[in-house]
């Protein structure tokens, strides 16, 4: 019979490493593998609140919520406030991690482990309490940003009621916020740079801004990309923000995707189309995610 060589395979096989990482493989499989296959389903039927109730009213409906959502202009709104967001808030919260890195790494700099748990303090500070806290320093007649602004002979906005300017007190404080993460993965890449490259630098003449640039920079290159690559993701995604402080407004000029996404869920009940929305996100995160990839390991 044909079944001896498979028998024989499987007895020549060791069945521990299966034994091992099968409680892993089953815990994907109940808590992502699983869930993202039903949420794919989803997008392709008109779930709703009435079809909670009832499963029976629920129906396929292909790919008619990624048409119907390639045709909503509060869509396309959404993913511009989030491109706007990304692309403004992305590069400056990297740039910040950098220069706070450099500045902490300096023999030069006094009480750095005070400072360093100072930086980070945003991080592991929830957000709720940090919004509170923005909402005043933004507030038009009491705030702190008005109030020194008032000092230079300047009168401030109304930050987060204003189109102008909502965007932009988002992102100053998603900076604040963020920022101490990246430092301290930064400042990890520091150390592990050699000091002889410094010290061979320095002998042949550099200045600190040339050996900054030519050698802090190139060897903190796949530090850079991760710290980019995980900005550029956490930031696509960006909801509690806007969610707590603004509620997408004033006139949508703040709403992200993934707000849009909740409120089609939780407020309109339209769970199908939402699911589309996530989809669609997702789609946008892995293609930028690659292009990002390809682009900046070319320079490394």
């Amino acid at each position: 019979m044909s079944s001896g060589p498979p028998r024989r395979w499987l007895r020549g096989r060791s069945w521990a490493p299966l034994f091992f990482i099968a409680p892993s493989v089953l815990l994907l499989l109940a808590f992502f593998f699983i869930p993202v296959g039903v949420a794919f389903l989803m997008s392709l039927s008109d779930l709703s609140l009435y079809s909670l109730g009832d499963w029976r009213l629920t129906s396929f409906v292909g790919f008619a919520n990624y048409a119907a959502l390639l045709r909503d202009g509060l869509f396309w709104r959404a993913l511009a406030n989030t491109f706007y967001f990304v692309l403004v808030a992305g590069p400056l919260t990297v740039a910040v991690s950098f220069v706070a890195a450099l500045a902490l790494n300096s023999r030069l700099v006094k009480l750095r482990s005070v400072f360093r748990l100072g930086f980070f303090m945003p991080v592991v500070t929830t957000l709720v309490a940090v919004a509170v806290l923005w909402r005043w320093i933004y507030h038009p007649r009491f705030g702190l940003l008005n109030y020194l602004l008032s000092l230079m002979g300047t009168q401030g906005p109304d930050w987060l009621a204003t189109t102008t300017w909502a965007m932009p007190a988002l992102i100053l404080m998603a900076v604040w916020k963020n920022f101490g993460y990246n430092m301290i993965i930064f400042l990890a890449g520091l150390q592990t740079i050699a000091p002889s490259y410094y010290e061979a630098a320095r002998i042949d003449g550099a200045s600190a801004w040339q050996s900054t640039w030519r050698i802090t920079v190139p060897l903190l290159g796949p530090t850079t990309l991760f710290v980019s690559i995980v900005t550029t993701i956490g930031y696509l995604q960006f909801f509690a923000e806007p969610y707590i402080m603004t509620q997408g407004g004033p006139l949508d000029s703040t709403l992200s995707v993934v707000l849009l996404m909740y409120q089609e869920a939780f407020k309109f009940w339209n769970m199908g189309y939402a699911a589309a929305i996530a989809f669609t996100l997702f789609a946008v995160i892995f293609i930028l995610t690659m292009a990002q990839m390809r682009i900046q390991r070319r320079h490394l």
